[in-house]
This record gives C-alpha cells, sequence and structure tokens, in this order.
C-alpha cells in the first residue's frame, strides 16, 4: 500500500493527545464516606466500574475514528501493474484506403471505425491521428469530431511503414501508445519492423463479411478502324459466382451501349465499338462488393493528323513515306544537309535513318525532343562507328552498340508483350517471314527486345520514358542489307513507332502516380493551365515547352471523373483521372502479418483495458467509511452505555 499525501500521516503523533485526557480522566482522588450517604456505597461501586468500561470504549473508537479519518487524507491506494506507462503518448492509425469500403456486421468498415472512435474515445484522451491522408497532431476527440465525420476514404494506399515512421519522428521523453485499425488488406510483416520495442501497439482488424468483388481495371484501343474505335475495357473478379453483372458504356454522362457479363476466369475483356471522334466519359459495371472500383473514366482525342520527320538519304526513306500516308501522318524526309532545326520541335515522331555520323547540335536537339514528349527512331548506318553511337544514345538510357558484324542473321521472335504490338496480333505466331539482315552491329541493353534474332540478341529495342520511347535498331534496313522492307512486320513497326499515347491512345491517369502528361498550347509567361470538372478544380505543376505544356498532377485531384485541361475559359484537352486498384482484392488480407502484437476487438477494449492496467487502485474512500462507523459508534456507546 502507498500513500499520495505520505506527510499527513505525520498527524498520526496527535492520537497521543486523547490518550493522555483519558489517562488524566482514570486519576484516582482520595474517597470519604458520610453517614447520611452510606446507604449509596454498593450503588456507586458499580456505577464506577461502568464509567471505566465506558470511558475505555471511547478512547479506542476515537483512537480508530482519528486514525481512519488521518490515513483518509493522505490517500492510501495499491499501485496499478503498468503504473510506470501511464504518462505513454497515445497514437491512433486509421486506414482509411477504399478496401475498407467494404461491409462488415455494423456496415462499412472505415464509417464503424469512425462512430466508435467518436462513441467511445474519453473527451479528457489527447492523442494524435494518423490516416493515409491527413494528420492531427496533439488533438483530443471533441476537436476533430466534424474531420472524422467528413472523413473521405484516400486514393493513397495503406503504408503502415511510412505511418509509423511519422510517429517516431516525433520526439518525446514519453514511451507510445500506438492503435492501428485496419483490415490489414495488403499488409506485409516486415511492415511493421519499424515499430519500437519500448512502445505499446495494439491492432484492431475490422473483418469484411462480403469479399467477392469485381474491378474495372483498364480500357485500352483494342483496334483502329477506319471509321470507328475498337475498345478493349479489362475487368478482374475476386471471389467466386459472378453471374449477369451489368456494365454501361457512357460518353459525356449519355449512356451508349450496355450488356450483361459472366465471369468464366477471373479475368475478362469486353469490347466495345464507338465512333472515331471525341471520346470523354466511363465505363462502369454494378456487384455487391467495393464501389470505388465500379468505374473507370477515360478520355480519347478526336484523332489527329502525327508529325513525322525522317532525316536521312532520300532514296533510303521511300519506304517510310509508303507507311507514313497522308490521311494520317504529315510526313517528310530531309536530308542532314538540308535539315530545318526549327522544325523539330514541332514533330510527335523523327526518324535517323542510317546517318553515318550525328552532329553535336542535333544530338542536343533530339535530346530535348525526347524529354518534351517525341518519339525517337534510331537506324544505324553500315559506315557508324559503334563508339560514337554510344555516346549518343547514352542520353535516353542504358544502351551499347558492339561492333559491326558481318554474316547473315535472322530476325525469328517477336516480343507479343511490348506495348508496340498490344493492339497488332490476334494471337501469337510463330511461323512468318523471318527477315534477315547482312551486318549488323551487337545491342546490348536491359530493357526487353521488340524483335530478336535468332541467337536471342536484339534486332529492335527500346528505351521507354515517362512520356515517349527512343526505338534502337541493330542494323541498317535498306534492301541492299535487309529485306526488313519486304516483311509484314515493317508497317505495325514503324506505324506505331510513330504515335504518341497521349495523341492517339487512352487518357486515363492514375490518381497517385508522378506520370507527367503533355498538351499542345502556346502559353504567356503569365497565362497557366487549370484541371478542373463541375466540382473540382486545381492548378498543376507545370513547365513550358515552347509549343506545349508539361504537367504533373502529384495526389490530385481528390476523387477520380473526367477533367477538362482550361487556359483560362478555352478547353485545351479532355482528361480523366482514376483511381489506382491496389485495393480491390479483399482476400489479399493478411492479419498474419501482426500476430506478435496485440489484437483488440473495438476500441471501447483498447481504452478500457488501458484504464484498468494503468490506474491505481485508490482506498481512502473505505477509510473514510471506517471513519463515519467508528463515528457512529462512538454516538451509540454514548447514548446505550451507562
Amino acid at each position: 500500500m502507498q500513500f499520495k499525501h505520505p506527510e499527513i500521516l505525520y498527524f498520526l503523533f496527535l492520537l497521543v493527545i486523547p490518550i493522555l485526557v483519558h489517562l488524566f480522566q482514570l486519576r484516582r482522588f482520595k474517597k470519604e464516606y458520610f453517614t447520611n450517604v452510606q446507604f449509596l456505597k454498593e450503588l456507586s461501586i458499580q456505577t464506577r466500574k461502568s464509567s471505566t468500561i465506558k470511558k475505555w470504549l471511547l478512547l479506542f473508537t476515537r483512537l480508530l475514528l482519528l486514525t481512519f479519518l488521518i490515513l483518509a487524507f493522505a490517500q492510501p491506494f495499491f499501485s496499478a501493474k503498468d503504473s510506470k506507462k501511464s504518462g505513454n503518448e497515445m497514437y491512433i492509425i486509421l486506414d482509411n484506403s477504399f478496401s475498407m469500403q467494404a461491409k462488415g456486421k455494423q456496415g462499412e468498415l472505415l464509417k464503424r471505425a469512425v462512430q466508435d472512435l467518436l462513441e467511445h474515445t474519453p473527451q479528457t484522451q489527447n492523442f494524435s491521428l494518423l490516416t493515409n491522408s491527413d494528420n492531427y497532431w496533439n488533438t483530443d476527440i471533441k476537436s476533430i469530431q466534424k474531420d472524422l465525420q467528413d472523413l473521405k476514404y484516400s486514393a493513397a494506399p495503406f503504408q503502415l511503414d511510412n505511418l509509423i515512421a511519422k510517429v517516431n519522428a516525433r520526439k518525446s521523453a514519453f514511451n507510445k501508445d500506438i492503435i492501428v485499425i485496419t483490415d490489414a488488406v495488403g499488409l506485409e510483416a516486415n511492415q511493421t519492423k519499424s515499430f519500437r520495442k519500448e512502445d505499446n501497439i495494439y491492432f484492431i482488424l475490422p473483418e469484411a463479411e462480403q469479399k467477392n468483388n469485381i474491378a474495372v481495371d483498364s480500357v485500352y484501343i483494342q483496334q483502329t478502324l477506319d471509321s470507328f474505335y475498337e475498345i478493349g475495357v479489362k475487368l478482374s473478379a475476386n471471389g467466386d459466382d459472378f453471374k449477369d453483372i451489368p456494365i454501361a458504356l457512357f460518353n459525356k454522362n449519355k449512356l451508349i451501349a450496355k450488356t450483361l457479363i459472366n465471369f468464366e476466369t477471373n479475368t475478362k475483356t469486353i469490347n466495345f465499338t464507338i465512333p472515331k471522334e471525341d471520346f470523354h466519359g466511363y465505363v462502369s459495371i454494378t456487384d455487391k462488393g467495393l464501389a470505388y472500383d465500379n468505374t473507370y473514366y477515360f478520355s480519347i482525342s478526336k484523332p489527329s493528323k502525327t508529325n513525322v520527320i525522317s532525316i536521312g538519304d532520300t532514296d533510303k526513306s521511300n519506304f517510310l513515306g509508303r507507311i507514313y500516308t497522308s490521311d494520317e501522318f504529315n510526313y517528310t524526309n530531309y536530308p542532314l544537309a538540308n535539315l530545318d532545326y526549327n522544325l523539330l520541335e514541332k514533330q510527335d515522331a523523327i526518324v535517323l535513318n542510317e546517318l553515318k555520323d550525328i552532329p553535336q547540335a542535333l544530338q542536343t536537339t533530339l535530346k530535348s525532343f525526347v524529354t518534351k514528349g517525341g518519339n525517337l527512331v534510331v537506324i544505324p548506318a553500315q559506315e557508324s562507328n559503334a563508339t560514337a553511337l554510344n555516346s549518343f544514345v547514352a542520353n535516353f538510357g542504358a544502351l551499347q552498340f558492339k561492333a559491326l558484324t558481318i554474316g547473315e542473321r535472322k530476325v525469328t521472335k517477336i516480343n507479343f508483350n511490348h506495348p508496340l504490338f498490344s493492339t497488332v496480333f490476334e494471337k501469337k505466331i510463330d511461323n512468318f517471314q523471318y527477315p534477315t539482315t547482312k551486318a549488323s552491329f551487337g545491342l546490348s541493353s536491359t530493357t526487353p527486345s521488340v524483335l530478336t534474332y535468332d541467337d536471342q540478341s536484339a534486332f529492335l529495342t527500346s528505351l521507354p520514358g515517362d512520356l515517349s520511347s527512343v526505338y534502337v535498331f541493330a542494323a541498317p534496313i535498306n534492301k541492299a542489307n535487309s529485306n526488313f522492307q519486304n516483311s509484314p512486320l515493317i508497317v505495325p513497326t514503324f506505324y506505331n513507332m510513330a504515335q504518341s499515347s497521349q495523341k492517339t491512345g487512352v487518357n486515363a491517369i492514375i490518381i497517385g502516380e508522378s506520370q507527367p502528361f503533355i498538351v499542345d498550347a502556346l502559353l504567356s509567361k503569365d497565362e497557366i493551365l487549370t484541371v478542373k470538372n463541375a466540382t473540382e478544380s486545381f492548378i498543376p505543376v507545370q513547365q513550358l515547352l515552347n509549343t506545349k505544356v508539361k504537367m504533373t498532377f502529384g495526389d490530385n485531384p481528390s476523387e477520380a471523373g473526367n477533367f477538362g485541361i482550361f487556359n483560362g475559359g478555352n478547353l485545351v484537352q479532355n482528361i480523366s483521372f482514376n483511381y489506382n486498384r491496389t485495393e480491390s482484392n479483399l482476400s489479399l488480407a493478411n492479419p498474419d502479418a501482426v500476430a506478435q502484437y496485440k489484437e483488440i476487438d473495438d476500441i471501447e477494449t483498447v481504452f478500457n483495458t488501458i484504464q484498468i492496467d494503468r490506474t491505481d487502485t485508490q482506498i481512502w474512500k473505505w477509510f473514510v467509511i471506517l471513519a463515519l462507523l467508528f463515528l457512529a459508534l462512538e454516538l451509540l456507546i454514548q447514548k446505550f452505555v451507562k
């Protein structure tokens, strides 16, 4: 037993006072008997004996009364087993990723967790709250009540290790109580390694009752026809028993197609045919799982002619004119001596066709051109110097030319998974007319080859960038050195190398990914581009690139949807944003990752456990009760004991 105010115990010395008073009352006096009271002698002796017993009883009663009263004021208590942790700081980590949109026994997991916090967090409890998207430091439940009620799902995935790092960065003389509320979807054991041993960790793991879910993963152009696009919608199903799932296609909020689909496997692709013009809408499904991944927003710009320049001898470049036809391309060939450098920045693709030497000024211009989103195709000349080529391609990535070798080699393998051929072949083929080369350079690259020789070395490879790609051939493809111009492969290869995905493909940006986006816009120094729709508007980070603008969006916008890029009141281009689908598979919940920590059912139990384990057992009230009992006993003795 311990005392909160032990100094009050010194008052126990005052108990000597009633003892002295009692002894004074019991001192002996000399007795004289008179004749007229002799008959009272026997009665007097009996009365004195009763009075002595009463005085002793009153003495003990008063001593105990005062003792218990003094002990009560000293506030005795029994120390709690975790009393040393009573000064710990509290941190609550709340997962508000989209997987918490799943429904548990009492509704959506996130909404239930928020309600529990509002109902069961003590009003006087000071804590810090961290979510995927927001931080609230040194607050209380009353101060952040409205913020919790308005808490939205975050496009950012739940990264426990990053949130722990934020907690650990808060320097304090006290240890920490960390409460983590998450469904553990995508959680890995190595994310918990940042917890400090001296901190107390509690996990609340709400579980979804319904784990079946369908997600619209992506939309892409499957095939380009004369007047139509055939788009492919890729869906994934996690779970089983998915039948008659409605899917609908909307353009500018107008329904243009609708059907039902069934899943025979976990993935499915469904095709829609739409007019070859501007498209600004979305594809949507209806299922009983998560809602956030049921809609995929995308934009397709009306095709415009692609600007292509080839630099090289006219005779060797004639085949390009047959590929880059005037109905889809603005194509021009310039010999190096006649090249107008001012035209290069206006192009979508540039082909260096067997240049013996690449001037330094042209190398500098081409480096800037690729940085701004232009595609570059490099076809070496047989007279090219490997060292000079290596110096040039080093501007774009890790690629090395080796010495030229003479000897016939066959191109026998196509990388069907490469983006260059993703919409070309309906099925993989092994037997085709193998192109050959008579003289070729060796290519060493860390990126996968597009076309490969029979000895597994690269004939055509690519160096992909954020906005564009550089394509490099290992050999000259003039008719004297190769029959590649006669191969059916040449048309889709050069056609797709000239295309810009942002100009001719589907525009659908993933929120939170640092993917740059380039639009054609001529701005003055004081003008800026704004991205907005009916409910949200923001100004992205942007960089002027002469006649283009490079933009990065960071974590904007806050909600997925169709947006427009505006210069003042003028629409520059349509663009769409979507949430990352990393939270779609609810079967990835991994509670075993935190098995070594305390798992608590709900937030109320956590606070009750902490209070019980760290609250001292106060017993001063019992001493007050005892003091009152002896006070009542004293009154009874005085009244009934004679």
